[in-house]
């Protein structure tokens, strides 16, 4: 484990995160959140963008695969009611020999190593808990541990980024806190061509049939304002695979799309609600020519 020392007071470093993860269209996104990463020169510092969106429309994906084009580490932050200001900054903790190590955050090892910080779910934080990183987002650039009775200074290069979903604030966060939480970057569906391109690089074993019966479940969903996602979708999908894998079956068979469908609509039902299952009946119609989409 990597360590640094500040003021006399060694911290031991988090490891940055290595995750497959790509983001799949709607390229302009990504500009919008490099252009905030952008120093114009002397007195200039970054901006610190909030993803805002639905939970499942790619968020944490988008800011990863964006923190990932600057050719630095990326540090993940999971972000919760209980999140405490120390988990964020530095966390003693007994060693072995009875001492008191201190461990860096994830968010503090990107500060110290010139990384990416992305927080996840930011709005399941306090303010007390955003209180800790507020001067952090502003031209400071610093944090204070008031447990190792350290100020750590930001890197040059390091970026912050926090994802928010719009439909589960638990706490609702100051204007002082919103303002070092720009830009705002809305993240909405993707369009029919994109959210098919997802699937299949998410789904490369599943057969085009298939995605082409989940592509069209989630425009259906999305035409009558459901909150369903590309997620959902290819959870939906795999579930429904890993039950045809287990029977033995093929989609290749004679009534095989008819099977399918009534695994594709079982998953459904399991995995978000009856209500999600009943859109493959809708699907039906499609393929037998009674509907369109």
């Amino acid at each position: 484990m990597e360590t640094v020392t500040i003021d006399g007071i060694v911290l031991h470093l988090s490891q940055p995160d290595e995750l497959p993860m790509s983001w799949v269209g709607q390229e302009e996104l990504i500009t919008q959140i490099m252009a905030a990463w952008v120093v114009m020169g002397a007195g200039d510092f970054p901006l610190n963008p909030r993803l805002i969106g639905k939970p499942g429309v790619g968020k944490t994906t988008l800011a990863y695969h964006a923190a990932r084009q600057l050719k630095r580490p990326v540090y993940l932050f999971q972000a919760t009611i209980d999140t405490r200001p120390e988990d964020l900054i530095v966390t003693p903790v007994i060693s072995d020999q009875g001492k008191i190590k201190y461990m860096a955050s994830s968010i503090v090892s990107a500060i110290i190593t010139g990384g990416v910080a992305v927080i996840d779910e930011g709005n399941r934080m306090s303010e007390k808990s955003w209180a800790s990183l507020a001067p952090l987002m502003d031209n400071r650039r610093y944090v204070e541990s008031i447990v190792a009775g350290i100020k750590i200074s930001a890197h040059p290069d390091f970026r912050l980024c926090t994802t928010m979903n719009d439909d589960a604030s638990t706490f609702d966060l100051p204007e002082y806190i919103h303002s070092r939480l720009q830009p705002q970057i809305f993240i909405d569906f993707p369009d029919r061509e994109e959210e098919r391109l997802i699937l299949s690089a998410n789904l490369p074993y599943a057969d085009d049939q298939i995605l082409d019966y989940v592509v069209n479940f989630l425009q259906i969903a999305h035409e009558a304002q459901e909150r369903y996602t590309v997620r959902d979708g290819i959870n939906i999908a795999r579930y429904a695979l890993k039950r045809l894998e287990m029977a033995g079956s093929r989609w290749d068979t004679a009534g095989a799309n008819k099977r399918i469908i009534a695994l594709l609509k079982q998953a459904a039902a399991m995995i978000l609600d009856e209500s999600a299952a009943e859109y493959f009946a809708t699907i039906i119609d499609i393929y037998d020519g009674k509907r369109s989409i």
